[in-house]
């Protein structure tokens, strides 16, 4: 059986353009668990993976919001909270679609953390879009009123960034390796993993960022020894000089082309240049993986070639 880490995008989870509530998140992750559900049948071991970045935000801003009637909970702490929620929906989508199909399997949220180089650039250079989108109007009110850094997310509107950095370790990887080897479908790394330094006592303690969840799912999938990473997203495919007339989907990339394309600056920072890292590091870390990026709608057939980007070592 072949094992496969699946990181779930934004639109997986929620709708761009409808309502952020947890109505409406369970409806989207319901079509969600209906997509991964069809690759489970075809005989993939699945392990899911997930981003937070619209939840988190919100939940910080609820704290924050009510800061004055009870005490706001740090960042780190909103992370497990978004770890939770999603976890408990995508659980709970996911458990239902399989027992509808006749296909019964265990599904089970693991709160996971995730260790950090207290150190890592990352902390100086913010680019981890969180929260909603805000008008340039609104972004400048909020640097301005909270202090936050706001940046422009890939033409569609401005938004909070956080400290991003890269992960190093998964405390919970036993605990992971455990219950995939009993046959549980297991959800982990939400969000990229709470953010957590390892002190010199070799105590842990939580830290304010967001590990993007596509480094935090090739680490998890190189731990496991999965065999392909599949990170889903709203494109069909990876393109090349996008949304300008010459625009050029990729059916295949190397892994040295995809790094000369991201030299040449192809990919947007916060949004498919972090795909393509780790697409690129996860194929390049063994002989005979590979990684796929593509939508959720066409996850299946790209795993089965017929659509999608499929990068390999070349």
């Amino acid at each position: 059986m072949k094992r496969l880490v699946i990181a779930l995008g934004g639109n997986a989870l929620q709708e761009g353009s409808g309502p952020a509530t947890a109505e409406a998140q369970l409806e989207v992750v319901r079509n969600t668990a209906s997509h991964l559900a069809d690759i489970m049948e075809k005989g993939y071991q699945v392990i899911i993976a997930h981003g937070n970045g619209p939840q988190v935000g919100r939940l910080v801003l609820q704290n924050e919001g009510a800061s004055h009637i009870t005490p706001a909970m740090p960042f780190d702490v909103c992370g497990a909270m978004s770890q939770g929620m999603i976890g408990y929906h995508i659980q709970q989508a996911m458990g239902d679609e399989l027992r509808r199909r006749g296909f019964e399997r265990p599904v089970a949220t693991l709160v996971t953390q995730v260790v950090v180089d207290k150190n890592d650039p990352g902390f100086k250079n913010p680019t981890k879009p969180i929260g909603p989108f805000y008008s340039a109007h609104e972004a400048k009110r909020l640097e301005k009123e909270k202090g936050y850094t706001m940046r422009e997310d890939a033409g569609r509107g401005w938004r909070r960034v956080v400290a991003s950095p890269a992960p190093l370790e998964i405390v919970e990887l036993p605990a992971v390796k455990a219950l995939v080897e009993a046959g549980i479908i297991v959800i982990t790394v939400g969000g990229g993993g709470i953010p957590v330094i390892r002190k010199d006592d070799g105590s842990l303690e939580g830290i304010a960022a967001v590990i993007d969840k596509d480094y935090a799912s090739e680490r998890l999938a190189e731990d496991i020894d999965a065999d392909g990473l599949i990170i889903l997203t709203a494109v069909e495919k990876v393109s090349i000089n996008f949304g300008k007339p010459d625009q050029e989907d990729l059916d295949v990339l190397t892994v040295e082309q995809a790094k000369e394309y991201a030299r040449q600056g192809h990919f947007a920072p916060g949004s498919m240049l972090p795909k393509i890292d780790a697409a690129t590091a996860f194929a390049a870390s063994k002989k005979g993986r590979m990684a796929i990026i593509s939508s959720l709608e066409k996850a299946l057939d790209a795993l089965e070639g017929r659509t999608g980007t499929l990068v390999i070592q070349g």
